[in-house]
Formats: structure tokens, C-alpha cells, sequence
């Protein structure tokens, strides 16, 4: 039975968001093409049908969790929301829904170059979204960096240690640090 276009397109966007997740919470190499298709409610068949290789969709699926992660900052009222919104222990306990570059920052390095570049572009957005929230100044850039830096590498750090007062220290040390850094 053929389905219609905007159908195969819902198809595609359902593999994409359940790819977002999953390869947040487990890596790239946790997670098989069974795994995507049945967390999305296909059936593995029907994944060539919608992407050339598992590659190509971490790609979109990268690039959909950066863009979901963009709506988020846009949302904010300032940058000490956004940072409080970012290093917070709801992030820290949620990597599938939550910043890419926190999630596969480790990961993302024994990627192909296709997958790293739609990664570097995430980042760069991270980068212009928390440089245009800082005051002007001629070294607007260099803060901004220090300021993405700082908010990955916490996140990254408690979520690597089990739960508890150094969890807890990484981010809220680090989330009063890079709000200072940012007044």
C-alpha cells in the first residue's frame, strides 16, 4: 500500500525526533537502526526507505535536537535564564532532551566529517545566541566561548558523576561562574 507524501514525510520526522533522543541518551554507536525504527513505531524495512544510511539521519537528527535546543534559548527572558534553564539538574537527569553538545561532545569526535560539521554548526548557533545576550565589548566573541565552554563542560561533568552533592556542585558552581562572566 503506498502512502502519500506528506505521510512518508510525518514517517520521516517521527525517525528523525525518536533518533534525537536516543542518540542523546546513548551515543551513536548505542543505538542500532532496530532501535530508531522501533522507538519511532516502524518496522527496520522501512528505514532505507526514508534515509540513505544511519549516518545521514545522526546528521538531521543532530541538526533537529540543535534546532530544538535554539527554540529554547530564543525563549529565554535573558542570559541568566538561559544559563539556569541550561545547567540545571532537570538538564542534567534528561540528556535526550536536553543540549547535543553536552550529550555527544565525547561522541560526536569519532563521527564522520558530514556529522561533525552539522555539529559545529550547532555550536556556532549555542556561541551567537549567548553573544548577542552579553553587553557589547571588543571581546564580546572570546566571552561567549568561555561562557558555551563553561556550560557544556558542566553539564558534561555532572552528568558524568553519579547523583549527588558533586553533581549538584558542578552545576550550581558553574552556573553563578558563568553568569558573572556574562555581567
Amino acid at each position: 500500500m503506498k502512502i502519500s507524501k506528506a505521510q512518508a514525510e510525518e514517517n520521516r520526522e517521527r525517525i528523525v525526533g525518536a533518533a534525537a533522543t536516543l542518540f542523546r541518551e546513548r551515543g551513536f554507536d548505542g543505538v542500532s537502526v532496530s532501535d530508531l525504527t522501533q522507538a519511532a513505531g516502524f518496522t527496520h524495512g522501512g528505514f532505507y526507505n526514508h534515509f540513505k544510511s544511519k549516518d545521514v539521519l545522526a546528521a538531521e537528527a543532530v541538526d533537529s535536537a540543535f534546532k530544538t535546543m535554539a527554540e529554547r534559548r530564543e525563549r529565554a527572558r535573558d542570559l541568566p535564564e538561559m544559563l539556569s534553564y541550561y545547567l540545571s539538574p532537570a538538564a542534567r537527569i534528561a540528556p535526550g532532551k536536553s543540549c547535543p553538545a553536552a550529550a555527544l561532545g565525547g561522541d560526536v569526535g569519532r563521527q564522520s566529517d558530514d556529522l561533525k560539521t552539522v555539529f559545529a554548526s550547532g555550536v556556532e548557533q549555542m556561541i551567537a545566541s549567548v553573544e548577542e545576550r552579553l553587553p557589547p565589548s571588543p571581546d564580546r566573541r572570546e566571552q561567549a566561548l568561555g561562557i558555551v565552554t563553561r556550560m557544556v563542560g558542566a553539564l558534561m561533568l555532572a552528568r558524568a558523576v553519579p547523583d549527588g552533592a558533586l553533581a549538584d556542585e558542578l552545576l550550581h558552581t558553574n552556573l553563578h561562574l558563568a553568569i558573572s562572566e556574562a555581567t
